[in-house]
């Protein structure tokens, strides 16, 4: 058992969040150009593009997020390979997230009249051309609520990446939780970060909803 202060405590845990952060932000963006790629592939008229797409998505939705986690990062071991806490847990939370993003976009394309798209082919456009102009500016009004509020979810799964070893927030609760022996103050404070950290995200969510509210 060690003595810390307060603020000692707090310092080790926004030092940890600050790997929360990073690893969000690197999920996200790489989850979202992947995610892009499957949405469009899922789009496909092409069967052999569109099945490959919507297998892989529905294998990671399929599947804990947990032991897609074990599998990245002890798999590479039984081939003698020792791959980074890091690099597991990003590879795993960007699999795991352009899944999901590739299935909201999907449906925020799909939610667009039909009508729509016929009308501007009919127009003379190509279909590419039709889901570039027409479609695609509509459906990524609908899309930033709920990509906003994904977001929120990518924030809160870093979590499990502490089971291999990853030192984030949660992960640096732990350390500090088993050294002081006052898991209250400490699990309090990791909790009140992660609000701090969601929800702002799930105002500007709520926010986004209502400015791109394309029923009105």
């Amino acid at each position: 058992m060690t003595d810390f202060t307060l603020q000692q405590i707090v310092y080790a845990l926004v030092l940890g969040a600050r790997w929360t952060v990073l690893l969000s932000l690197a999920a996200f963006f790489f989850g979202g150009i992947l995610g892009l790629v499957l949405m469009l592939g899922t789009i496909s008229r092409r069967r052999l593009v569109r099945l490959p797409a919507l297998g892989f998505i529905w294998l990671v939705q399929a599947t804990p997020l947990l032991m897609q986690l074990f599998l990245i990062f002890f798999g590479p071991a039984l081939l003698g390979k020792d791959i980074p806490a890091w690099t597991a847990a990003c590879i795993a939370l960007t699999l795991w997230s352009s899944a999901y993003l590739a299935e909201i976009w999907r449906g925020c394309v799909l939610a667009v009249q039909s009508g729509q798209t016929e009308a501007a082919l009919c127009l003379g456009m190509l279909r590419r051309q039709a889901l570039r102009h027409v479609v695609f500016p509509q459906a990524i009004r609908m899309a930033l609520p709920p990509t906003a509020g994904f977001f929120v979810q990518i924030v809160k799964s870093t979590a499990l990446t502490s089971i291999v070893g990853f030192t984030e927030l949660m992960k640096t609760g732990n350390i500090l939780s088993n050294v002081t022996l006052d898991p209250f103050v400490v699990y309090g404070l990791v909790a009140l970060i992660y609000f701090c950290l969601c929800y702002p995200l799930s105002l500007a969510s709520r926010k986004m909803e209502t400015v791109f509210d394309v029923t009105r």
